[in-house]
């Protein structure tokens, strides 16, 4: 599969931009473990616009990261464009337009998956962003906005036209948020229209190998993009690699590389932020974790986590965790999520 120039490769694996979530250490150890190509966090245009520092710091890139795609939401065309700008000024590889998200605060707005409430606007915003940019720019987006509007097949077809040069499609509408199931069989819809010629990237409900190979397989995606199932567990991207090319995990990650990999995503995020902001920041990743998942008293066990507000305290929970499931007192469980 390949976006413009960038060659992924067959069947990438990608990790999905996520806001509070893809920085840039996340977006490194998913590079590191499998994925294919990674995402940021989402870039609001007008914050990126007023220079707010925030947000310009979503734009640094490593090298060992690549490639990676730079997402900016809006709801104007002006401020798109500029934000675009500034932008490839940071050299992404690629530029995603965020016509996806549905969270009240972005898409009541206007913005994000809003955008499928003015599909005259979305276009015009695509098309003077690709003209604006030399790197090639692609668009994330849902099936429509409810089950009466469920407009991606030819939707699909006017963003193509505006010179996008991939599509990704959350197989839901908005206003299902992230409730009910992904709708794949909708995704291969567009996907096996003859007229659009642009790789198409499926996303949703993708929480195990299984479930990836399924969807190139039966649904024939160029590219499969996860989401939530890799927050606390980013070695799902080694299983979903290994499974593609081997047709199971010959290796698996031992449960001793899966700790000492939380406890790297720790150290970077206090050494990003502060200890007391960097320990707040990765609490939805161990929230979530499946190394947590089953313990005895696991509900108290979560509260003390979840209350630490030193390293110490949470290296010291951590260990006691990776005890009891070294000396088998329990297994690991894979969360169903995404």
């Amino acid at each position: 599969m390949r976006i413009g120039d960038i060659d992924l490769g067959d069947r990438p694996v990608m990790l999905a931009p996520m806001e509070d979530v893809t920085d840039q250490s996340f977006r490194l150890i998913c590079k590191e473990l499998g994925a294919d190509m990674t995402y940021s966090e989402f870039v609001s245009a007008d914050a990126l616009i007023r220079n707010i520092a925030a947000t310009t710091r979503k734009l640094h890139i490593e090298p060992a990261e690549r490639p990676t795609a730079i997402q900016i939401y809006g709801r104007e065309v002006e401020p798109m464009v500029e934000a675009a700008r500034i932008v490839e000024a940071a050299r992404p590889d690629v530029l995603d337009i965020n016509f996806g998200c549905p969270v009240k605060k972005v898409a009541g707005k206007g913005a994000g998956a809003g955008m499928l409430r003015d599909i005259p606007k979305m276009l015009e915003i695509t098309r003077e962003v690709v003209k604006a940019v030399s790197v090639p720019v692609t668009v994330k987006t849902r099936l429509g906005w409810d089950h009466n509007q469920k407009i991606i097949v030819e939707l699909a077809e006017q963003l193509q036209d505006c010179g996008i040069k991939a599509l990704t499609v959350h197989g839901r509408t908005r206003s299902q948020m992230y409730t009910g199931e992904a709708d794949w069989e909708m995704i291969a819809r567009v996907k096996e229209n003859p007229r659009l010629n642009i790789p198409v990237i499926g996303n949703g409900d993708i929480t195990t190998p299984e479930k990836l190979v399924e969807a190139f397989d039966r649904y024939g995606v160029d590219g499969v993009m996860v989401g939530r199932a890799a927050i606390g567990n980013p070695w799902i991207f080694h299983d979903m690699k290994q499974t593609l090319l081997h047709g199971n995990v010959p290796e698996p990650l031992t449960l001793h590389q899966k700790f000492g990999i939380l406890r790297r995503q720790i150290d970077e995020s206090i050494d990003r932020i502060d200890e007391y902001r960097g320990i707040l920041h990765i609490r939805r990743h161990l929230a979530v974790s499946s190394l947590f998942k089953g313990l005895p008293f696991f509900r108290e066990t979560r509260i003390r986590m979840l209350r630490a507000n030193t390293k110490a305290e949470l290296f010291e929970i951590i260990d006691e965790v990776e005890k009891m499931r070294t000396e088998n007192v329990v297994s690991e469980v894979t969360p169903p999520m995404e």
